[in-house]
C-alpha cells in the first residue's frame, strides 16, 4: 500500500496550517474544514510528521466553541513557548451571530495555553481583544506572535483592514506588543502597503542574516508571497520572484528544523472535481522546502526526503534514446512513452535548451499521440513556466468548438530564469494533485481531474532542447 504524498483527513479538508517544530518533529495544526450544511464550527486539528513522508492524524487539538461562544469558529493563529515552557496558542475567534457595529461578524484575537506539551489546551476568554478604532472590526485575524530579542518583547502581527480608504486597498498587517504574552498593547502597523484587500496568515522569521515576511495576498490572485529585509522593522524589499507558488497553493506558513525551512500550505480543490471548476477554500496539505540563495532570495522545491522516498524505477520506452534532441526550426515535436504511468510517481527531466527556443517541457497523462494531455511548458522567451492542457475545453463537436482563444491556465504561470543551458523540471503526481518544480527554485501546484490516466512525454516547439536525463520513479508497485 502506498503512503499518500499529500495529507488530507478522511472526513474533511485541510484549511490554513499552523506549523510548529517540537523536538525535531513537525506538529502541523490546521483548520478542519467540513463541507456540509448547516456549516459546523471550525476546530484546530493536528497532524504530525518526523520525516515529511509519513503523517499521523491526531484529530481535534483545539475544539471550537458552541454556537453561543465567540469562537464557534476557531480560525488561524500561531503558537509560541515562553521561558517556563508553557505553550501559548493565539487564534481567531469568529461567530457569524456575533456582529460588530457595522453589522458584520466580529473577528477577535483569543488565547489558550498548554502546560502538558500541547496535548491539551485551556482557553482564556478573559484575554480576548478585538480591533481598535481606525480598523474594521470584522477583519482582525490570523495573529502571528514572535520574539523580538533585540527589543526584549513579543510582537503580534494581525491581518487587518483600515476603516477608511479605497475598498480593495485597505489591507494592513497590524501590530501589538507585549512583555508577558498575556496583555497586549496596540502599536504602529507592521506593514502598511495600502495595496490589497488584506494580507492573510502573516509569518516572520530570520535566516542567514536576513528577515523574511510571508503573507497570503487576499486579492484576485490569492497568492502567498514574501518580502525581505535586514531588520524586522524593514524596510522590506520585493525580490524579483516574490511568490512561493501559484494560485492553487495558499495560506502557506513555515517552520524550521536543523537549519532548513519548510513551507506548509494547502492545494485548493475545485468545484465539481473538474478542471473547469472554480477554486475552493481549503484542500490538501503540501510541503515545499525553501532554499536560501547567495543574495538572500528564496527558491522553492521538493524536500530531498520526499524525492528519495520514490525508490522504484518505472520502466519506460520511447521511439528514441537519450540524449534525445528535440529539434524543430518552426514547428512542434514530441516523444511519448509507450506505457501509461502509475497514479503516484516522481518524474525528472533535464533539458538543455538552445538559444531562441520558444517552448519545451513535459506532457502528463497524455494520449498515445500526445494530442490530449496536461502540459508543463517552459517558455524561455517569456521567462516563465505555465500549466496547460489540451484540449482546453470543448463546446461542441466541430473543430471551431474548442476554446483555443484561452492561452493556457491563466492563473497558473510562474516566472523563472530559463536562459540557454540545462534546466531541471521535476514533477510529483498523486491522484488529482500535481506539483512541478524548476531548478529547485520555482514551484507550481495544481489539480488535474479530467484526465485520470495516460502516458508521459517531452516536447519542444520552435527551437531545440536536448533531454540529457529522464527518469520516472514510484514508491511501491501499484
Amino acid at each position: 500500500m502506498n503512503h499518500p504524498i499529500f495529507f488530507q483527513p478522511a472526513d474533511a479538508w485541510v484549511g490554513d496550517l499552523i506549523p510548529f517544530q517540537h523536538d525535531g518533529e513537525f506538529w502541523l495544526f490546521y483548520l478542519h474544514e467540513v463541507r456540509s450544511e448547516p456549516k459546523p464550527g471550525t476546530s484546530w486539528n493536528l497532524v504530525t510528521t518526523k520525516d515529511l513522508i509519513q503523517f499521523q492524524d491526531h484529530g481535534v487539538s483545539l475544539p471550537h466553541g458552541t454556537d453561543a461562544d465567540l469562537d464557534f469558529n476557531a480560525y488561524t493563529g500561531s503558537i509560541v513557548a515562553d521561558e517556563a515552557g508553557v505553550h501559548h496558542l493565539f487564534y481567531t475567534g469568529h461567530n457569524p451571530n456575533n456582529l460588530g457595529p457595522d453589522g458584520l461578524p466580529l473577528q477577535l484575537v483569543m488565547h489558550a495555553t498548554s502546560t502538558d506539551g500541547m496535548r491539551t489546551w485551556v482557553k482564556h476568554p478573559e484575554l480576548t481583544f478585538g480591533a481598535p478604532a481606525g480598523y474594521e472590526s470584522g477583519d482582525w485575524r490570523d495573529p502571528f506572535v514572535f520574539r523580538d530579542e533585540a527589543a526584549g518583547r513579543w510582537r503580534m502581527l494581525i491581518a487587518a483592514r483600515h476603516a477608511a480608504g479605497p475598498e480593495r486597498r485597505r489591507g494592513v498587517i497590524a501590530q501589538c506588543v507585549s512583555s508577558d504574552l498575556m496583555t497586549w498593547e496596540y502599536t504602529e502597523p507592521f506593514w502598511d502597503p495600502r495595496r490589497y484587500i488584506t494580507h492573510e496568515c502573516p509569518d516572520v522569521f530570520s535566516w542567514g542574516g536576513w528577515w523574511y515576511m510571508v503573507y497570503s495576498e487576499f486579492s484576485d490572485n490569492f497568492t502567498t508571497r514574501y518580502r525581505m529585509a535586514k531588520s524586522p522593522d524593514g524596510p522590506w524589499t520585493v525580490p524579483a520572484q516574490d511568490s512561493i507558488d501559484g494560485r492553487a497553493f495558499y495560506a502557506s506558513k513555515s517552520a524550521e528544523r536543523d537549519g532548513r525551512r519548510f513551507f506548509f500550505g494547502w492545494i485548493a480543490s475545485k468545484e465539481g472535481n473538474s478542471d473547469d471548476g472554480a477554486w475552493q477554500w481549503a484542500g490538501t496539505m503540501a510541503v515545499l522546502e525553501a532554499r536560501q540563495n547567495s543574495d538572500g532570495t528564496l527558491g522553492f522545491g521538493f524536500a530531498d526526503e520526499l524525492v528519495d522516498s520514490f525508490w522504484d524505477e518505472v520502466p519506460l520506452t520511447f521511439n528514441r534514446e537519450l540524449p534525445m534532441r528535440l529539434h524543430v526550426r518552426d514547428g512542434y515535436t514530441a516523444a511519448i512513452s509507450n506505457e501509461d504511468l502509475p497514479g503516484q510517481f516522481y518524474a525528472k527531466a533535464v533539458l538543455d535548451i538552445e538559444p531562441g527556443t520558444t517552448e519545451c517541457g513535459m506532457l502528463l497523462r497524455a494520449s498515445p499521440d500526445g494530442d490530449h494531455s496536461y502540459i508543463l511548458r517552459l517558455e524561455p522567451k517569456r521567462g516563465r513556466l505555465v500549466f496547460d492542457r489540451w484540449p482546453r475545453a470543448s463546446t461542441g463537436d466541430a473543430q471551431w468548438h474548442v476554446s483555443g482563444d484561452v492561452p493556457f491556465e491563466i492563473e497558473l504561470e510562474r516566472p523563472c530564469d530559463l536562459s540557454p543551458g540545462q534546466h531541471t523540471l521535476e514533477i510529483v503526481v498523486e491522484g488529482d494533485l500535481c506539483v512541478a518544480v524548476v531548478d529547485r527554485q520555482v514551484a507550481l501546484s495544481t489539480r488535474i481531474y479530467n484526465l485520470p490516466s495516460g502516458r508521459i512525454g517531452v516536447f519542444a516547439g520552435e527551437g531545440s532542447a536536448t533531454v540529457t536525463d529522464f527518469e520516472v520513479r514510484k514508491r511501491t508497485n501499484n
